[in-house]
């Protein structure tokens, strides 16, 4: 299932409780008013209670999807997905809200069913392991997490997504220490000091320098061609402030390999490093 050619517009709704990302899908719905329906994909989130208890009835996923496409403007949503599952809520969520989506499945108002991983708190991204293991054939799309400092994706989730044939979408692979050079030396420091990575394995200035070579212009540049430098990877999402950056950011998906020695490297580097960044 490959995105890569057709551009992947992500919002979110919340439950009742609070909205989660202000006016995003109104302003996308007024943007892409006018704008050929089948030029592009929207994918939004629904928020099931963080508290832990499932307070939400199953309805009020139903009226939140119907919120969504009137903010959107559109007659259906391509991916409907639950947002942040979590693995101690995932049986509890396919019992209680997968039945609703797939009504509104059938009824053509949403097109695709998946959900995101919550990846500051389950940083292996055990809930994409226990769908894809669990229930393979339900879902379409997971978005997760997979990058330069955080691969653990890699060992189970994404070769399952390869083998039940789901789409991955990948967020936030580079956020706040890839861009930030100082950061990225005290996240690289750090993790020698704890005994992840070695005193020698890389410089203290400029620790990830050595990737800026040839059509890789930059540390961010290298992140994004990483995270899309997998087969499992449907589509990258990228964060932006100007039309500069995302130009940027799009060029360097444009041509979404890093050179083998160099993905070889960063795989031996971070590729068992189960923290948070």
């Amino acid at each position: 299932m490959s995105w890569f050619c057709v551009p992947l517009i992500s919002a979110s709704i919340s439950s009742t409780h609070s909205e989660e990302y202000d006016e995003s899908e109104a302003i996308l719905g007024k943007s892409l008013r006018g704008v050929p329906r089948d030029s592009y994909v929207v994918a939004t989130k629904w928020r099931w209670d963080w508290t832990g208890e499932l307070s939400e009835e199953p309805d009020e996923l139903r009226r939140a999807v119907e919120k969504s496409l009137s903010r959107l403007q559109t007659d259906y949503v391509d991916v409907m997905m639950f947002h942040g599952l979590m693995p101690a809520v995932y049986d509890a969520v396919v019992d209680r809200f997968v039945p609703v989506l797939q009504r509104l499945k059938e009824q053509g108002r949403i097109r695709h069913i998946g959900f995101s991983t919550r990846y500051p708190v389950d940083t292996s991204q055990q809930a994409a392991v226990i769908a894809l293991e669990s229930h393979p054939k339900l879902w379409d799309v997971i978005e997760l997490k997979y990058g330069i400092l955080n691969q653990l994706a890699a060992d189970k989730a994404l070769p399952l997504a390869i083998e039940h044939n789901v789409g991955i979408v990948n967020m936030a692979a580079v956020r706040e220490r890839l861009p930030d050079p100082a950061l990225l030396e005290q996240t690289v420091a750090e993790w020698k000091a704890t005994g992840h990575l070695g005193e020698s394995d890389l410089p203290k200035k400029n620790p990830l320098g050595w990737l800026i070579h040839d059509d890789v212009d930059s540390v961010v540049s290298a992140g994004y061609k990483f995270a899309a430098d997998h087969a499992a990877i449907s589509a990258v999402l990228t964060g932006t402030a100007t039309i500069a950056h995302l130009e940027a950011n799009a060029n360097a998906i444009e041509n979404p390999r890093l050179g083998d020695a160099d993905k070889g490297r960063l795989v031996e580097l971070f590729g068992d490093i189960d923290q948070y960044v």
